[in-house]
């Protein structure tokens, strides 16, 4: 007997909300901003902005300014040292430190008890209710999940205040009947030495029947390679032959894509892309034929949205999410019963669908290239390196770029550090082929490569096998959610990379 078909009835209603996304979009953001604004109206923030008075979305923005972390913080301090009641009324014992950047300053996000159950396990149960939709032949529930997440400490020294990634704060609180479907066990989820934890999760997972995955595909693909290195195995599914889905999110899949194929070769594998941010849960890939995400309207979150080229200017143009135009770069912006408010988490997403809202991640609004008028985003690096190993046969682990303002020769160009899975059969074509595609998916790139004037062709570095892992480790970022900066205005990240490189 399935058991899965029997307990996936419970997500029928589920579903029928969640269609609704399609013909009622602007109703339901618009209950949620008023539910927000009447549950803060006393915190200070509330009062200060005189939350009761709120009446319509003009006014909630019109009287609230965009938000950065500079401007939260000292809110946060404050809660961090025990004040509440200052961003949200109810008790706030959790913060997620963001792994949003690789910068040593590290951002606490303050996390809700209303946030865990409305924003983040409601995601995961959406996640699961939409997958069953896709896959209705799903034995899910005969076996275990393995979430793969990082680990907590205690908040400024206080038994009864946690700081830690966001997956480890879910794992801490989560209920016990999820425990009885997932691994590994509470205690080796939560270890924070990272290398010791694949070990251990290796060692505990082997033996039990897995029939999903969820974590970040980089730091997934470690584990998975660990697992086949302990049991010799050639592929997952001959270790976890009922494995059929992987939940990934934090860092795009592209890259990964071919490299999953070669360790999981089983034609009934799926995968899910989500969107679970320190900040919220926000979306969650519907249809595995079309890469863009579902926007998860209906949680404690307000979406607004802000054109790429309205970043940085004092009084920046948003809008609401009836507002938003297709294929057009937008910088996020959420309200949320975290006690965020018009808070811009940083990350940029482009809109697909209307009927019901469906985006992707084109990238972050620090994580692009524009030193030369190029407006280089990660959507682009992307779309270039996909189309760069297809015609190589090359697979990528990761990656960064920079600029490179004017060498000897006075010439300006992108600089690419890539390390290989496996190498190109030239690294001459793979650059060519990424130049040339570049090019074609930007138009300001192809402006400013034109006859090589204002830039030139750009050049690929080969990195050492490991150079990005142990460019983490430097920096003590590994596991969890910590990411590589993928284009950096700057060369501050590449120039510390291509020392390690050489040494």
């Amino acid at each position: 007997m399935n058991i899965t078909k029997i307990i996936r009835q419970a997500f029928n209603s589920r579903l029928k909300e969640i269609d609704l996304y399609a013909s009622q979009a602007g109703e339901i953001q618009h209950r949620v901003m008023t539910r927000l604004v009447n549950q803060a109206a006393n915190t200070e923030w509330g009062k200060k902005y005189d939350y009761k008075s709120i009446r319509n979305y003009e006014e909630f923005k019109s009287r609230i300014p965009v938000q950065t972390y500079d401007e939260i913080k000292p809110y946060v301090e404050r809660l961090r040292a025990g004040e509440q009641n200052l961003l949200w009324p109810s008790e706030i014992r959790w913060f997620a430190k963001s792994s949003g950047t690789t910068n040593d300053k590290s951002k606490f996000l303050p996390v809700s008890k209303e946030a865990l159950q409305d924003i983040h396990y409601r995601g995961g149960k959406d996640a699961a209710a939409l997958y069953f939709r896709i896959n209705p032949d799903s034995h899910f529930f005969s076996g275990k999940g393995l979430i793969l997440g990082g680990s907590h400490s205690p908040n400024l020294n206080s038994n009864h205040s946690l700081v830690g990634d966001l997956s480890a704060i879910l794992i801490q609180n989560v209920s016990p009947l999820i425990n009885l479907i997932r691994v590994p066990s509470k205690k080796i989820a939560l270890m924070s030495e990272w290398e010791t934890k694949i070990e251990a999760i290796a060692n505990s997972t082997i033996p039990v029947n897995v029939t999903n995955l969820s974590g970040v595909p980089s730091w997934m693909l470690v584990l998975i390679k660990r697992i086949l290195e302990k049991t010799g195995k050639q592929t997952l599914e001959e270790v976890w032959p009922n494995l059929e889905v992987f939940f990934h999110g934090g860092v795009a899949f592209n890259p990964y894509r071919e490299q999953y194929k070669q360790v999981i070769q089983s034609p009934g594998m799926h995968y899910v892309e989500t969107y679970n941010a320190s900040e919220g849960y926000f979306g969650t890939q519907n249809d595995l034929s079309d890469p863009a995400m579902l926007l998860m309207i209906d949680y404690g979150i307000f979406y607004e949205f802000m054109p790429l080229e309205e970043v940085g200017k004092e009084f920046p143009h948003t809008c609401c999410l009836e507002e938003v135009e297709l294929n057009k770069n937008y910088a996020m912006i959420i309200s949320t019963s975290c006690g965020l408010w018009r808070y811009m988490i940083g990350d940029t997403v482009k809109f697909t669908s209307k009927n019901p809202y469906k985006f992707i991640i084109t990238g972050r609004t620090k994580h692009f290239i524009n030193a030369f008028g190029e407006e280089l985003i990660v959507d682009n690096a992307e779309k270039g390196l996909i189309k760069a190993c297809a015609a190589t046969g090359a697979q990528v682990s990761d990656y960064s770029a920079a600029p490179v303002f004017m060498d000897e020769h006075a010439k300006c160009r992108h600089q690419w550090l890539i390390e290989f899975a496996k190498m190109p059969d030239s690294i001459e074509n793979f650059a060519a082929i990424l130049d040339a595609t570049l090019k074609e998916v930007n138009s300001d790139y192809e402006a400013k490569r034109w006859k090589d004037i204002a830039l030139q062709p750009l050049e690929v570095i080969v990195a050492r096998k490991g150079l990005f892992h142990d460019w983490l480790a430097q920096k003590g970022k590994l596991g969890g959610q910590h990411k590589i900066p993928r284009l950096s205005n700057t060369r501050e990240y590449i120039e510390e990379m291509l020392e390690l490189n050489e040494e």
